[in-house]
């Protein structure tokens, strides 16, 4: 692996994250000077010093060193195993699991007519996105209650009190998406 791809990849990783030199430089102990030829491609990094970088900023190590090629996922639902609530009138679904690099977790979740579901607060820092993809949907945050229709998304902190009713025909399927704070 050339130096110039090493130092492609950690500023891309570095600037996905909104990251100065200098922010990068306190989180890793490597000097913002050997950041900046890291880089440019003018210097050869050390492991030692590769795997300070990847700790600090909690990526791979081999994120370095692999060859990238075109990285996905396909997830089929018949195969996922379902989390079953409210006597089986919600079902959920794991789309994609907590990853503590990507710091979220995806879900797809289906509300027969008729279910409430309540969510407990989650900590401080949580954000939930919510897509309806078929039917209507009711939610309660904190106590304002609104409605979802299909293809609409609410976005909230849930850090609050919050709950999914569908008291509509139609089964409601949804997908959740939960971010926690890095």
């Amino acid at each position: 692996m050339d130096n110039r791809m090493i130092g492609q990849r950690l500023k891309a990783a570095r600037q996905s994250r909104n990251m100065t030199l200098d922010k990068l430089a306190e989180i890793t102990g490597v000097s913002k000077p050997m950041l900046g030829q890291i880089e440019r491609g003018q210097s050869s990094p050390t492991i030692n010093t590769l795997w300070k970088i990847a700790t600090g900023m909690k990526i791979p190590f081999s994120s370095f060193l692999q060859e990238q090629g075109v990285e996905y996922t396909i997830v089929d639902l018949q195969k996922q195993n379902m989390v079953l609530e409210e006597n089986g009138a919600m079902r959920a679904y794991t789309l994609f699991p907590f990853d503590p690099v990507r710091g979220y977790e995806a879900f797809y979740i289906e509300f027969d007519s008729g279910c409430q579901h309540d969510s407990e607060k989650h900590n401080d820092g949580v954000e939930e996105y919510v897509f309806v993809s078929h039917g209507k949907l009711d939610m309660l945050l904190n106590g304002a209650r609104i409605t979802l229709e299909e293809k609409q998304a609410v976005r909230f902190e849930a850090n609050i009190p919050h709950s999914y009713q569908n008291p509509y025909e139609d089964v409601c399927s949804v997908y959740n998406l939960i971010f926690y704070q890095k």
